[in-house]
């Protein structure tokens, strides 16, 4: 259903407050509704309030309390409040961030409230960052808004570091030479910023930032971590403490998978001098001699025990060999792993305590994920199971721990700088850390730089995405001679074909990369006359939201570095540019 959401609230002017006092900020709502389909807005704004487990329930098994804290305390600063802009800020403010501020320097002009859903015709004429804040501040009153009524150049001008204290920096619809010097000052200071453009029926995101550690990146389908190749001592006596030929039948068919294949690996191991089943014929063989295990009915035929079939579908997940990932070895070889200072971050000097553990107690193994599936057994043996891994897990995290201690002594950092919290999420997700680093925008935007041979690659189909991204350059190319983008004139879109042909042209020139655009794209790119169509710019907003949330929570790997999206196929392309 159609849920109505309204709520007054105060809304600030930061950089007002923070360099005008004598300046007074809007406060409240004059008129207009903000209807919303969905129900978090309800629960955010509506005048029951709903405790945080209750309003956050799907998202917070995603991302976790942690996760969620993490939002929580975030400040996301988005420039301009376009119709992208205001999409990308009510999936992030939806969710609970902490704060968010909109550096916006326009009015609001009638082609605005045409596509952007958070502006009525009312505001036409007032400040769009205020106008903006104050709708989008409905959706969820847990959430503070704040609004500066300049463009980005000027506030580049003014007070270069106001962008400095931001989780995020969020730019959209932005000339590529303000995006440049933007870039440029975030890049120095390591803020993160998303880059968002909706222009016709395309749509573009470009992450830029030096490092993104990910500790959570909740991989699919990852593998178990159970070590029946490698058992540790607890884990192998525990697995002596079963006989399944003297079992009744009862326990024989509610022990645990884990152990059945630990017992017949045992046996296996007996038969072929300690070589583990490694081809498929011997992984046959291996399942046959777990399936010969079944107990018999009185008429010899086997009993169905749903466990045993659990050990002989889960026998290559078991036999899974327990090594270091290849990532995780990258991670280890890094200098910022090597050589951890005084200026390491917590993710270094965590990662530094790993490779030591994994060096010496660790015998070339990461620490004890502590978790194993769910599986036919009895409370009993499966608890018991559960907890020698679990207890094998706190040994391990207890290692590393004191690692942890020993460097950030030496290096001269308070203890506090790590929590304990921090070192056992990281050892449970040891085997699936990534590490994201981007190329800056300087270093893509200039000629002697650019990625020709990933273009060239890509141009090699010339209906590629890649064209998308030729053509988004070329536009601004085509602004930076005519001080215009092609087509906004409905009188000059033929004249502006031939100019933008030539601007492509001289482009692909001055990368050296001897491509081709196609004559439609260049035709399209002048229809689209740099418009900002809703339903892309919805689309895109949704997605560069769900790119900021991991960054803020630092959980999931974001993209890197370019997203292209063809509204035109419904196709689109990650790319590293």
């Amino acid at each position: 259903s159609v849920l109505s959401v309204r709520r007054p609230l105060p809304v600030t002017n930061l950089r007002v407050q923070q360099a005008e006092q004598q300046r007074k900020c809007g406060r409240g709502l004059k008129g207009g509704w903000v209807y919303w389909a969905v129900s978090m807005a309800a629960a955010g704004g509506g005048t029951g309030a709903l405790n945080k487990e209750e309003k956050y329930d799907r998202q917070l098994r995603l991302w976790g309390d942690h996760g969620q804290e993490a939002l929580e305390a975030a400040r996301v600063c988005l420039i301009n409040a376009s119709a992208t802009g205001t999409e990308i800020l009510k999936n992030l403010v939806l969710p609970g961030i902490g704060s968010f501020t909109i550096v916006d320097g326009r009015a609001v002009a009638g082609e605005d409230v045409g596509n952007n859903f958070f502006l009525t015709k009312n505001s036409i004429g007032k400040s769009r960052a205020q106008a903006a804040t104050e709708l989008l501040q409905e959706l969820n009153s847990d959430v503070s808004g704040n609004f500066v009524e300049e463009s980005v150049e000027q506030l580049l001008e003014n007070d270069p570091t106001f962008l400095l204290g931001f989780s995020v920096v969020i730019a959209t619809q932005l000339a590529e030479s303000s995006l440049l010097h933007l870039s440029t000052v975030l890049w120095a200071a390591d803020v993160p910023l998303l880059v968002c453009r909706t222009y016709g029926l395309v749509g573009y995101m470009r992450l830029a930032v030096k490092e993104h550690p990910v500790v959570e990146s909740h991989p699919d389908n990852a593998l178990e971590d159970l070590r029946l190749d490698k058992p540790f001592p607890h884990l192998r006596t525990h697995v002596h403490e079963y006989d399944l030929n003297s079992m009744d039948r009862k326990d024989h068919s509610h022990t645990p998978w884990i152990i059945v294949v630990a017992k017949y690996l045992e046996r296996w191991c007996e038969e072929h001098n300690n070589q583990l089943p490694k081809t498929y014929k011997e992984k046959e063989a291996f399942r046959e001699l777990i399936r010969q295990g079944l107990l018999k009915n009185d008429d010899g035929t086997p009993e169905d025990e749903e466990n045993f079939d659990e050990a002989i579908k889960n026998v290559n997940t078991a036999l899974n060999p327990t090594k270091v990932p290849s990532n995780v070895e990258e991670l280890f070889k890094d200098q910022r792993c090597t050589n951890v200072n005084t200026q390491s971050s917590p993710f270094w000097i965590l990662m530094r305590a790993v490779q030591q553990f994994v060096e010496k107690e660790g015998l070339g193994n990461l620490p004890v994920r502590g978790t194993i599936p769910d599986m036919i057994a009895d409370s009993t043996r499966f608890i018991r199971l559960q907890n020698v891994y679990r207890e094998k897990a706190k040994e391990d995290a207890s290692i590393i721990s004191d690692y942890v201690t020993e460097i950030l002594g030496s290096i001269g950092r308070p203890l506090e700088t790590i929590s304990e919290k921090d070192i056992w999420l990281f050892c449970r997700n040891a085997a699936f850390l990534r590490l994201v680093r981007c190329r800056s925008l300087a270093e893509e935007f200039n000629a002697e730089t650019t990625n020709k041979d990933q273009i060239a690659s890509c141009m090699e189909n010339l209906d590629s995405e890649m064209v998308l991204y030729i053509m988004l350059r070329a536009v601004e190319y085509f602004h930076r001679q005519h001080g215009r983008y092609p087509g906004v004139y409905n009188n000059q879109v033929e004249e502006d074909i031939g100019k933008l042909k030539s601007c492509v042209i001289s482009l692909l020139q001055e990368w050296g990369v001897a491509v081709s655009v196609k004559d439609d794209y260049i035709h399209e790119f002048c229809r689209y006359g740099a418009s900002e169509p809703h339903a892309v710019a919805s689309f895109l907003g949704g997605t560069a939201a769900q790119e900021a949330i991991k960054i803020i929570t630092k959980q999931f790997v974001p993209f890197n570095n370019t997203f292209i999206y063809n509204a035109m196929l419904q196709t689109s392309m990650t790319v590293q540019l």
